[in-house]
């Protein structure tokens, strides 16, 4: 019942996708814990130099003789608007001198140029690398990458939070689809729309975009357990994508405090905000997204914004001090486990059976 042609294009037992979450959540002992336990481990590359990429890549290898894939950010177009910078920099300033780190006037902001190139670069590595799938974020690559990638024999992901993203991903070439509905942790992937509107919940996506698009559906957003799984797969999908699920798992990189924060958490305690990076994302409230709400609107967009919270993170992070940390999570957080991968991935498995 399990096997489809999801597992079939991955070369994977079950169809368990690891979310390639960003920021130092997917260290290597996750990716390839995810791929001996039979899932699919993927590295969440989008932040990470094109050197950072080859060494983790090179690690995974070793660690497991089984598939794994990595995620970029396809990059899209921004603009720098000093006025904005200025003022969002004096409103996080006050949050700064509570971190006792200094007043940040000069953040270095990377380029749309310098964006481009540090894509072309990590693109360069899986390809020398020969990482047999890739998956993307925030937007669409070319048709001349597309077809490069797939002279590699690479299999290839999109991300959509709607029907039309979809249709967009198929049209392009890509594999596989992974849906993303709006109890999804972390960033929106979505490419069309502003990611605050028209949030679609996952279960409603799911059959639309399986009556849309001829090319397999991945379920994420909200999937704990193999309720989630069966019920995904009964709507349409062929195989689920889960983050916040593995986020808490012993080997995932996420800082513990961030661990510990989703296992108290109450299913009533994410928002989505725009507030540490431009671009919307969901995560647990805390005094950082509530002191910055009512500025939402006029703050710069991704990843200038991203660039200007990158010191409170960092500082956060080393202090211990969650009020200013971006605590990613989905809305299922009272269903997360501190566990083993191969525990997670073996009760997903034993409760599609029992269902």
């Amino acid at each position: 019942m399990l096997k489809n042609k999801v597992t079939e294009l991955l070369k994977i037992e079950h169809p368990i996708i690891q979310a390639p979450m960003a920021g130092g959540v997917t260290t290597s002992e996750l990716v390839s814990a995810v791929s001996n336990a039979g899932g699919l481990g993927m590295i969440g590359a989008g932040y990470m130099t094109p050197l950072q990429l080859q060494e983790q890549i090179s690690e995974i290898k070793k660690l497991t003789p089984h598939s794994f894939g990595v995620n970029l950010f396809v990059p899209t177009k921004f603009h720098t608007k000093e006025n904005e910078v200025k003022s969002a920099n004096q409103l996080l300033n006050p949050i700064r001198e509570k971190l006792n780190i200094p007043p940040n006037e000069h953040v270095e902001i990377p380029s749309f140029t310098d964006t481009i190139k540090k894509f072309d670069e990590q693109i360069n590595v899986i390809i020398e690398e020969k990482v047999s799938i890739c998956s993307f974020t925030f937007g669409l690559p070319s048709k001349e990458l597309i077809s490069k990638l797939k002279q590699h024999q690479m299999v290839l992901m999109g991300t959509a939070t709607s029907v039309k993203e979809a249709i967009e991903i198929e049209k392009s070439g890509l594999d596989l689809v992974v849906v993303q509905g709006s109890e999804a942790g972390g960033h929106r992937g979505g490419f069309i729309h502003n990611g605050h509107k028209g949030l679609i919940g996952l279960m409603s996506l799911i059959p639309q975009v399986a009556d849309n698009v001829k090319i397999p559906v991945i379920a994420a957003g909200g999937i704990m357990d193999g309720r989630g799984l069966k019920a995904s797969i009964c709507l349409g999908a062929q195989a689920v994508q889960m983050g916040t699920a593995f986020l808490t798992c012993i080997e995932s990189g996420a800082h513990p405090i961030h661990k510990k924060s989703i296992l108290n958490a109450s299913d009533d305690e994410t928002v989505v905000t725009r507030t540490f990076s431009g671009k919307w994302a969901r995560g647990l409230i805390n005094p950082f997204i509530e002191n910055m709400k009512e500025h939402e609107k006029n703050l710069p967009e991704f990843p200038v914004q991203n660039s200007l919270t990158q010191d409170i993170r960092k500082a956060s992070n080393s202090q211990n001090n969650k009020d200013f940390m971006s605590l990613w999570s989905g809305q299922s957080p009272r269903l997360a486990k501190n566990q083993s991968v191969a525990n997670l991935i073996e009760s997903i498995i034993s409760e599609v059976k029992h269902i």
